[in-house]
């Protein structure tokens, strides 16, 4: 305990760097010291950790149920031996999921059960590029004037993957029920109450459309506008350049993350695990819930509109490029 050391990122309002600290062999003690940090902070960055798949599981377990457990966020095939193959080609529809990643979002807002939080740990980086940015709408909330916040008290907004790849990239993928272009789409508070610190924050990004009692381009518009403010100042917007053996574990309630491009012909691999959010505070509705037909046609209205104008749309072009 007495070597870890907890570094506030310079110069952000969010954020630290921790060291003297073994996450493959973290005790109860050091781990409640590194939570009450993961709440205060929102992100908090390991170096030096080379986790293997059992320890990112390990150690993702102590914050809850795990969505998922060491996941292969890659552009290459992970052999079943452990070994990578060759990269995917760009046109594939998994490096199209992975450039979609690039525009601003948050984890899971469109499944049924919103992510608690999330880890990567880098394994194989690209020479340049291929970064991992974070932006803090805890702060964005704290900074938004009296009328915004007045304004957006009481709305909501659908997320969706469906409608995130379309109207990002003017990629359509095929619907499948297992997959996460499922066809549903969540409806959730834009402004969340974090069940923890009780601090409010907003809660937007690249999955988010269609705000009940708005017109459409009302509803777009007022999404862009927050998005942009959330990333205005630098204080609140952490880039971080990987290197291997690197662990950054963020709280998806509060704190947006997106992918920087990069030679993608170069190999990525990050392994990652997410926490599933708690059932009470981060569940919308289920497909069978009768709320969830309200999210299944506002969506198949959104995307008959944005294949009329995929004809402007371009893969590759991130939110902020295409969001009219």
């Amino acid at each position: 305990m007495s070597d870890i050391t907890i570094t506030p990122i310079p110069d952000k309002v969010f954020g630290a760097s921790v060291t003297g600290v073994e996450l493959a062999s973290i005790t109860d003690e050091t781990f409640a010291v590194m939570h009450t940090a993961y709440l205060e902070h929102g992100f908090l960055l390991f170096p030096n950790q080379f986790l293997s798949d059992a320890e990112n599981i390990a150690f993702g377990e102590r914050f809850g149920e795990l969505e998922f457990g060491a996941n292969p966020m890659s552009n290459q095939h992970r052999h079943r031996d452990g070994t990578y193959g060759k990269v995917f080609d760009i046109d594939t529809q998994r490096m199209r999921t992975n450039v979609g990643n690039e525009a601003w979002h948050t984890d899971s807002t469109y499944k049924p059960l919103s992510s608690k939080c999330a880890m990567l740990s880098a394994v194989t980086v690209p020479a340049k590029g291929g970064e991992t940015a974070l932006a803090d709408q805890r702060a964005a909330y704290d900074a938004l004037d009296d009328e915004t916040r007045d304004r957006i008290a009481n709305l909501s907004a659908y997320h969706s993957t469906e409608f995130s790849q379309a109207n990002d990239l003017g990629d359509f993928p095929p619907r499948e029920k297992d997959s996460i272009y499922h066809g549903e789409a969540y409806l959730r508070p834009m402004v969340k109450i974090h069940p923890e610190t009780a601090r409010p924050a907003l809660f937007v990004g690249r999955h988010a459309f269609g705000i009940p009692g708005l017109e459409r381009s009302e509803s777009r518009a007022l999404l862009k506008q927050l998005i942009d403010f959330v990333v205005s100042d630098e204080s609140r917007v952490y880039t971080h350049q990987w290197t291997a053996g690197d662990t950054l574990l963020w709280d998806n309630r509060y704190v947006l993350h997106r992918a920087m491009p990069y030679d993608y012909s170069e190999p990525r691999v990050l392994i990652g695990t997410r926490i599933a959010g708690d059932p009470d505070t981060e569940l919308a509705y289920y497909p069978e819930d009768p709320a969830a037909q309200a999210g299944r046609e506002a969506l198949d209205v959104e995307l008959s509109v944005l294949r009329e104008e995929a004809g402007d749309r371009r893969y590759g072009a991130t939110t902020a490029e295409q969001a009219t």
